[in-house]
């Protein structure tokens, strides 16, 4: 069993317990160094994904009137060549 947690964990589960807090107290004096707030990352991962949203439909919206713009003059033109091969 022992085996097998020190497999999944890397190394024993107190030494990896202690390279958590190591590498942790020094992520939080570089985060406080810059003035970073966990929170800022979240609210920032979280409007990252909204904008994403908001403006993937948007985008969507824009291939909407793409998709008008592009028939109002192909299916005209369809239909005329559609005519002149239906004649022969």
């Amino acid at each position: 069993m022992s085996d097998g947690v020190n497999r999944v964990l890397g190394d024993s589960p107190g030494r990896t317990i202690v390279k958590l807090i190591v590498v942790s107290l020094v992520v939080g004096f570089i985060m406080a160094i810059f003035g970073l707030d966990p929170w800022d990352i979240v609210y920032g991962i979280r409007d990252f994904v909204l904008d994403l949203w908001y403006q993937g439909f948007h985008a969507l919206g824009r291939v909407g009137d793409y998709l008008i713009l592009g028939a109002s003059i192909v299916i005209p033109v369809y239909i005329i060549l559609r005519l002149f091969s239906f004649r022969r």
